[in-house]
């Protein structure tokens, strides 16, 4: 079997990786990919980012199956265009990624299906936002409607820089057309859990539980970025925890998408908040966590290739998912400036050395000059390591990530530090 991964980043590294075990698999194919992601793929360039150009690749290539990483293609209906031209690939169609291209959508499917999620109201003028603010409690939650690099999620401390916030999403100034309508929200307190599952649009395959890091300095302090760091760890939820977020968000999602028309093929990734009346579900995303993704593949035993490849076809019935027993983490190490404009062309050492010390380093931001590599993009690098227990996974990937340098290079300290309470 022939498998094309549609992206170039840390997640796609490590979904190309994994895919790259599989005895079922002769060759791996990405597009665009990275240097990265050339060790244990085939990297084509694309003419653009196009559904149209992604399924000209598929068909140069004779790929059999096709995994989308990021959330643009499948927002612009790559896997409709696949499916047009009878090509299989896993992920959702356009109509079933709009859980994660439209926060009103998804808010409305939740109220919908008694998905249990934060107070909301809508808005798309001034005059709406000011109103809706109005009936909510500091501090204020302010989502824009579209896909927005995660940069469209606002929290603010008072109703005036919440106004204030809001005109700057609505007038585009912010996040573009993205902010166009707006998802005001209450604040929910508790604990953040990424809950991602494969599903064929009737069966659902949770993965472990991971926890990511948003903020860019440790103790969450600090503007967010697209992820710092993440671990897996079966302690981050109890059983009784699971079966609650199985039967109360992601079984209602993937019944209530099939009951309207657009059933849910893909990676369904549930961001919850762990509240102490239950779980709730802040946003999905239709794709892999990035970077949840690294430490997920590190953990996962199972074949991942026959796993999507069954799920594509809709025949996950009476499969089960083999994992490690040890909890797995990453650190991503990130250029100078991030998670503002990031500097680029830093010479990258050390890879080879931290991958010796029984890592493995996933490359996100980088390219190939003269035989050179170098930092290409505000998240560098995530150096992934397992531990028998979290506090080891820790110590291994930290160890492993002091072997890397390049200059300016900063990386939190505190990755998978919450989940130490529960060792």
């Amino acid at each position: 079997m022939k498998i094309l991964v549609i992206g170039g980043g840390g997640r796609e590294h490590a979904l190309a990786w994994k895919l790259a075990q599989s005895p079922f698999v002769t060759r791996v194919i990405a597009t665009p990919g990275n240097p990265g992601i050339a060790e244990v793929a085939l990297c084509v360039p694309t003419a653009g980012n196009t559904p149209a150009d992604y399924l000209a690749v598929a068909e140069q290539q004779s790929v059999d199956l096709t995994v989308v990483g990021p959330e643009g293609p499948l927002t612009a209906g790559v896997v409709d265009a696949f499916q047009a031209a009878g090509r299989k690939i896993f992920g959702p169609t356009a109509a079933a990624a709009q859980l994660e291209g439209s926060k009103v959508f998804a808010k409305d499917f939740f109220a919908r299906h008694g998905i249990p999620t934060a107070r909301y109201a809508t808005a798309t003028t001034l005059a709406e936002a000011t109103q809706a603010i109005e009936s909510f409690d500091a501090p204020f939650v302010l989502k824009a409607d579209g896909l927005a690099a995660g940069k469209g999620v606002l929290i603010v401390p008072t109703k005036e820089e919440a106004a204030a916030a809001a005109a700057q999403l609505l007038d585009g100034s912010l996040v573009g057309d993205a902010g166009a309508r707006l998802v005001i929200e209450e604040f929910l307190v508790g604990e953040e859990v990424s809950y991602i599952a494969i599903t064929d649009g009737t069966t659902i395959l949770p993965l472990k539980p991971a926890q990511d890091h948003k903020a860019i300095f440790d103790g969450d302090q600090g503007p967010n970025t697209g992820g710092m760091g993440a671990y897996v760890d079966d302690r981050i939820l109890s059983p009784a925890q699971h079966q609650q977020i199985m039967a109360e968000i992601l079984r209602p999602t993937v019944d209530g998408m099939k009951a309207e028309g657009n059933p849910f093929v893909g990676f369904l990734y549930a961001g919850l908040m762990m509240t102490a009346s239950g779980p709730k579900i802040l946003e999905y995303n239709v794709r892999m966590g990035d970077p949840e993704t690294q430490p997920l593949m590190m953990a996962l035993r199972s074949d991942l290739a026959d796993l999507l490849d069954r799920a594509a076809e809709g025949r996950l019935a009476g499969t089960t998912l083999q994992w490690s027993t040890d909890p797995t983490l990453c650190v991503i190490l990130a250029a100078a400036g991030y998670p503002g404009p990031a500097r680029t062309g830093d010479p990258i050492t050390g890879i080879r050395q931290a991958e010796a010390a029984r890592a493995k380093v996933f490359q996100a931001g980088t390219k190939l000059i003269d035989g050179q590599l170098v930092t290409a993009g505000g998240r560098v690098l995530a150096v992934t390591a397992a531990g028998p227990t979290l506090p080891a996974a820790i110590e291994n990937a930290y160890a492993a990530a002091a072997h890397v340098h390049f200059d300016g290079a900063q990386h939190r300290k505190d990755i998978g530090h919450k989940g130490l309470k529960r060792w």
